[in-house]
């Protein structure tokens, strides 16, 4: 396989970097757990060797899956959960529409009205996500205050409903338990860089999952595809 000027310089081919990548981002499996099975292909391939390609690679992955997401609608659904970084709890605020399509998400070390106004501000900026037409969110009182302001400020549409009704955020809730579950098995981050970067790739290859992509990809072999395809590799 020919290498792309991404991997140039890269000891090992395009592909077995993608895969590494794509399987620590997406399944329960620690860089150990990638070395051993690695080794079963007749690579050794060292943790941290792997550990900086999903460093590099992730945030690549995320850029490129943006441009080729599905528009979301316009019903919000905005909670937050919760990450250990350097053993403290750190806030990661998320949106999903009502049909459950990651809207996006944001890390913050703080949670209050200015944290809660970065994160709507990152989401709008994407061209497929909808402006919206409600939100429903949580008792957190940030969140009145921080879309006010911003209605205020003409960076969202002055008509927006706001529900704060805890049974219609249930979606949001349950989407946070894919995000969770594979967090919990990293025993918590090293710096707050290191967990945006691989928090951002985990959340990119759950919307790969969802089915958010305008190619479709519900099998594992369509998903490498994809990917392989977004990194200008041959399938």
């Amino acid at each position: 396989m020919e290498k792309q000027p991404l991997f140039k310089w890269k000891h090992y081919q395009p592909d077995i970097i993608l895969l590494t990548v794509r399987w620590y981002l997406r399944y329960n499996l620690s860089f150990r757990d990638l070395v051993e099975m690695m080794e079963e292909r007749g690579l050794s391939i060292a943790h941290t060797t792997i550990m900086r390609w999903v460093h590099q690679y992730g945030p690549e992955l995320e850029e490129r899956v943006r441009h080729h997401l599905k528009s979301t609608n316009d019903s919000w659904r905005v909670d937050e959960t919760y990450i250990k970084v350097k053993g403290q709890w750190m806030y990661l605020y998320r949106a999903v529409d009502s049909e459950g399509n990651t809207i996006d998400f944001y890390l913050s070390e703080s949670r209050d009205k200015q944290a809660a106004k970065r994160f709507f501000k990152k989401a709008l900026a994407f061209s497929y996500v909808s402006k919206p037409r409600v939100i429903t969110v949580d008792k957190n009182p940030a969140y009145p205050v921080a879309i006010q302001e911003l209605k205020e400020e003409k960076q969202m549409p002055a008509g927006i409903q706001i529900r704060q009704v805890k049974y219609l955020n249930n979606i949001v809730e349950q989407d946070h338990r894919f995000i969770k579950k594979r967090v919990r098995t990293m025993l918590g981050f090293k710096s707050f860089r290191t967990a945006k970067i691989i928090v951002s790739g985990i959340e990119v290859m759950h919307m790969i999952k969802k089915k958010q992509t305008h190619q479709r990809v519900p099998s594992a072999q369509n998903q490498k595809a994809f990917i392989h395809r977004l990194f200008g590799l041959a399938s």
